[in-house]
C-alpha cells in the first residue's frame, strides 16, 4: 500500500490567478525601460536598474 503525501496550500496555483506580480522577470524589465527610453543597446542584461511594474 503506497501512501500519498498531501500537498500544502502556499504550493496550489488556484486561488493566485490573476494577481498582480511585483517582480518582473528580465526581458519584461527591459522592455520596460525601452518604452520609458532608459535602455541603451550594447547594456550588460546581468546589472538592470530597479523597475516598478506598470500600473
Amino acid at each position: 500500500m503506497t501512501e500519498v503525501m498531501s500537498q500544502h496550500p502556499s504550493f496550489r496555483r488556484g486561488g493566485s490567478r490573476g494577481a498582480k506580480r511585483s517582480v518582473l522577470k528580465r526581458f519584461e524589465r527591459i522592455e520596460l525601460l525601452r518604452k520609458r527610453g532608459l535602455w541603451k543597446e550594447g547594456r550588460h542584461l546581468t546589472s538592470l536598474p530597479k523597475t516598478k511594474p506598470e500600473e
